[in-house]
C-alpha cells in the first residue's frame, strides 16, 4: 500500500501540519471536508478504504471513516433506507410504510439504537434466534420465518444485519446462507464486522467470513481499533455501491465548502458523504501501522492470542475470539459427563477473579451467557499490549486457578 499521489498533476511532498518530534510522530490534522484543505489525508483515506474493500473481496466501491462502529451501523441503516425509499430524505418517515429490520438476538445494541435514532422504532427490529450448538450464530431458517411474519403483519422488510464477531461470544453468522435469504427477498445485507472483520487479514481465519464477498452484501462495518489494536478511534464504513449513493444520501452541497465550479474533481471533496463536517484523520493511524508492520504483522495480531489459548491445556474457546473461554482446573478435567461439572465450572471464573483482584495482578471480566456458565471475556484493544503481556495473562489465570 503506497503513499497517495495527487490527482492534480503535482506531487504531494510535504504536509505543513505534520511535525516529527523526537520519539514519535505528531499530527495536528486539518479538517477533512474538502481536498484543498487536506489533500494528503483525503487521498490516504481513499487508499486505505480501497485496501479494506479488497480484503473484503470487492474490486470497487465507496466508503468513509466514521466515529465508531455504532455510527457505521447507523450509516448502513440510513443508506439502505434511502436506497429503498429515496423520498424519505425529503418527506420523512410519514411517507413510508412501517419498516422492518432483522438482526440476531446476539447482535450489537447499536442496531436497536439506530432504529430509535432514525425513527424506524425499536419495536420494528426483529431479533432472530441463534443456534446454541453453533455458539450464537444466526439461524437462516429463523430469519426466513421472521421476514415472512413481518410481511404478513404489513411491515416492509428492507435490511438484514449479520454479525461477524458478536459482542459477547465472538460468533460469526453464516453469511452465505443469510445472503441467499436476502437475495430471495431483495433486502440490503449489512455485515457488522466491527470486531471480526480483521480476521480477513489472516489466512487461518478468513474462512469465518465466507460469503462477505457476495453481491448480496451491500455494506460492511469494520473497526481496526479493535482486533488490530489501532489507536482509538478507527472505524470504516464500506459500501459495494459505485453510483454515489453515500453522497446522495448524506450530501447537502453547502456552497461555502462544496462549490461546483472548482478546478479539480469534486469527488475528492469527501466531507459531503457523511453527516459530520469536521472529522479526525482516523485513516492515518491505520495507514501508519500498516506501513510499519505490514500485512503479515497485522495478521499476527489477529492470530496470536486465539492460537495460544487453543494450544494450552485447560482452556476452552467457543469459536474464535472475543476472547471468551473457560479455564478448567485439573480437578475438573475429564469430568465433563459428571452431573455437577458445569455448575462447578461456573464457580471457577468468580474465584479466579477474586484472587486476581486481591493480588492486584490483573483486571479481567467474566459473565454467564444464556445457558452457558461463567466464563472469562477478555478484550484487547491497546496497541501497547505485547506478547509477553498476553502470555502473562494466560499464565496468571493458570496460577490462580490451578488448585481450585
Amino acid at each position: 500500500m503506497g503513499f497517495p499521489t495527487s490527482p492534480l498533476g503535482f506531487p504531494i511532498r510535504r504536509v505543513p501540519s505534520m511535525g516529527y518530534p523526537r520519539g514519535g510522530v505528531c499530527v495536528c490534522a486539518p479538517p477533512r471536508y474538502t481536498f484543498e484543505v487536506a489533500p494528503v489525508f483525503v487521498l490516504m483515506e481513499g487508499v486505505v478504504l480501497a485496501k479494506l474493500r479488497e480484503l473484503v473481496g470487492w474490486s470497487s466501491g465507496d466508503g468513509i471513516f466514521a466515529p465508531g462502529g455504532s455510527m457505521c451501523n447507523m450509516y448502513a441503516m440510513n443508506v439502505a433506507r434511502f436506497q429503498r425509499f429515496p423520498e424519505c430524505r425529503s418527506l420523512g418517515m410519514a411517507a413510508l410504510p412501517r419498516l422492518a429490520v432483522f438482526t440476531s438476538c446476539d447482535s450489537h445494541y447499536s442496531i436497536e439504537k439506530g432504529a430509535a435514532f432514525l425513527g424506524i422504532g425499536t419495536d420494528n427490529v426483529h431479533l432472530v434466534a441463534t443456534d446454541e450448538r453453533w455458539e450464537g450464530k444466526m439461524i437462516p431458517e429463523e430469519l426466513e420465518k421472521e421476514i415472512q411474519k413481518a410481511k404478513a403483519e404489513g411491515a416492509e422488510p428492507f435490511l438484514v444485519c449479520a454479525t461477524c464477531g458478536t459482542t459477547v461470544l465472538g460468533a460469526f453468522d453464516p453469511l452465505g446462507a443469510i445472503a441467499d435469504v436476502c437475495e430471495r427477498h431483495g433486502l440490503w445485507l449489512h455485515v457488522d464486522a466491527a470486531w471480526g472483520g480483521s480476521a480477513l487479514l489472516s489466512s487461518k481465519h478468513r474462512h469465518l467470513l465466507a460469503g462477505i464477498e457476495r453481491s448480496a452484501a451491500h455494506s460492511v462495518t469494520w473497526n481496526p481499533h479493535k482486533m488490530l489494536t489501532v489507536g482509538l478511534q478507527c472505524s470504516a464504513f464500506l459500501l459495494r455501491d459505485t453510483s454515489g449513493l453515500l453522497q446522495r444520501c448524506f450530501g447537502s452541497g453547502a456552497t461555502y465548502l462544496f462549490q461546483r465550479d472548482k478546478f479539480y474533481d469534486m469527488s475528492y471533496d469527501t466531507g459531503d458523504k457523511t453527516p459530520q463536517c469536521g472529522r479526525r484523520v482516523d485513516c492515518f493511524k491505520l495507514w501508519l501501522l500498516w506501513k510499519a508492520i505490514g500485512t503479515q504483522g497485522l495478521a499476527q495480531r489477529v492470530e496470536y492470542l486465539a492460537e495460544e489459548v487453543k494450544r494450552r491445556d485447560g482452556f476452552k474457546l467457543p469459536e474464535f475470539i472475543n476472547l471468551c473461554f473457560w479455564f478448567v482446573p485439573p480437578s475438573l478435567r475429564g469430568r465433563e459427563s459428571c452431573p455437577d461439572y458445569w455448575s462447578s465450572l461456573g464457580k471457577v471464573a468468580p474465584a479466579i477473579k477474586e484472587r486476581m483482584m486481591k493480588k492486584g495482578s490483573m483486571m479481567v471480566g467474566y459473565q454467564p451467557h444464556g445457558t452457558r456458565v461463567n466464563f472469562f471475556r477478555q478484550i484487547v484493544t491497546s496497541p501497547a499490549v505485547t506478547r509477553a503481556d498476553l502470555d502473562f495473562f494466560l499464565d496468571e489465570i493458570e496460577r490462580l486457578g490451578w488448585d481450585l
